[in-house]
């Protein structure tokens, strides 16, 4: 899913506006780019709203500001689909930071018949150093014969972390700034429908790392893991994938389940020999044919083995969209394996599908760092704004405000469904 997220936490201020830019490519077929036609059925969605009817942002500027341009031209079906979000904030984490997210929703065939296809890029500065450009993808092929992975990241990050396990306190916060270079490439092939196998490659390297220790003077947990000034990780994967989703930026129905095991030989490159076992399980259920109101559940365990590198570790918003654990910063919580649970019921506000909200909770527990025992358990909850930007490509802007342990509470902004 084309998913941003955009922290606020401690906010002195925010300000966030939304511009949309939507496809101008040549039609290339005659259905209607939100999957299918109006009086269609998918197997797995059930009927699919005909977005004509549906109210977009573009929709209600045209009203205000193009009242001559016919509404036609906008209903007609587009071969690519672009949302773009620039966002402006401050926070005492980040300072003053200007943010821009940009998605395009496609098919890869014209008879739409295979899975939409996604791609986004993120780009952040800020004041206090942070710079991130992210580009990430998920292809379809015909069919849905293949699907094609990527995740590329280049980042200059500052970053609070508190020690290892779920019962740490902000006693313990400890200040680091690295450089970022990600590397994610996995190619997936169906073995039935539904179902994948997938290989791929998987680089992590972190440089140039300071700390500037915890904030009361004691030992940190990164100096007692293995304190480093660098460190890599690098290694091959193989995946198995059931995903039944027409729609991944915003899911109706079905479902999404992920085996993933990683493997870092020092012979690949890797600092040490360590190795990471992944479960991600995702379910929607849609609770009315006509309408998008949806109860959505999302389950994350992992598990290493090995030493792996400290800022490798699984940790608070490590998926690879940055959007588990809302209510909680980015790496509040790490440790060496971690459990995750989330739920979230989204419904509509307006018939016209413009405006929506959900409520959520969640649910994550890291091992502890002497006993590696899950010893104790972070909630947070919270509810959102969804507002329509994309009615062709169904994508929403996510605007929610969530709170968990410690006095832990925040804004978080997504293009497109949080999972």
């Amino acid at each position: 899913m084309l998913t941003h997220k955009y922290n606020c936490l401690k906010a002195v201020g925010y300000i966030y506006f939304v511009v949309l830019i939507f496809s101008f490519l040549k039609s290339a077929a005659q259905q209607d780019t939100t999957l299918l036609t109006k009086n269609s059925r998918d197997k797995t969605q059930g009927p699919v709203i005909d977005s004509s009817k549906q109210w977009d942002v573009i929709d209600v500027l045209k009203k205000v500001f193009d009242k001559e341009s016919p509404d036609s031209a906008r209903n007609k079906p587009k071969k690519l689909v672009y949302s773009v979000m620039p966002a402006v904030g401050y926070s005492l984490s980040t300072g003053f930071a200007v943010d821009i997210t940009a998605n395009v929703a496609f098919y890869t065939n014209n008879n739409h018949k295979q899975n939409l296809s996604e791609m986004d890029v993120e780009a952040v500065y800020d004041t206090k150093i942070q710079k991130i450009l992210i580009s990430r993808a998920t292809i379809w092929g015909t069919d849905n014969n293949y699907k094609f992975v990527t995740d590329l990241r280049l980042e200059k990050y500052p970053v609070s972390t508190f020690g290892l396990g779920t019962g740490t306190s902000q006693a313990k916060e400890d200040p680091l700034v690295y450089s970022y270079i990600r590397t994610y490439l996995t190619a997936y092939r169906k073995i039935i429908p539904g179902f994948y196998i997938g290989l791929g490659y998987a680089l992590d390297y972190h440089f140039n790392i300071t700390e500037a220790g915890n904030v009361d003077k004691t030992i940190s947990d990164f100096q007692k893991y293995g304190e480093t000034s660098s460190s890599t990780s690098s290694g091959a994967t193989i995946n198995l994938l059931f995903d039944n989703r027409r729609n991944p930026i915003n899911p109706l129905n079905g479902g999404y389940a992920s085996i993933l095991y990683r493997d870092n030989p020092t012979l690949l490159g890797s600092d040490n020999n360590w190795s990471e076992l992944q479960f991600d399980f995702r379910r929607y259920f849609r609770l009315s044919p006509r309408s998008n109101n949806i109860l959505a559940f999302w389950t994350v365990w992992e598990f290493t083995t090995g030493h792996a590198p400290y800022p490798d570790l699984p940790s608070t918003a490590s998926d690879m969209y940055n959007n588990g654990g809302r209510g909680y910063a980015e790496q509040r919580f790490r440790g060496k394996d971690m459990l995750y649970l989330e739920g979230e019921f989204r419904f509509g506000i307006t018939k016209n599908g413009l405006l929506g909200g959900v409520l959520f909770s969640n649910a994550q527990s890291y091992s502890e760092f002497q006993t590696n025992r899950f010893q104790k358990v972070a909630p947070a909850v919270g509810t959102g704004l969804r507002v329509k930007v994309n009615k062709h490509s169904d994508t929403n802007v996510c605007i929610d405000y969530a709170a968990g342990l410690y006095g832990s509470r925040g804004v978080f902004v997504n293009l497109g469904e949080v999972f």
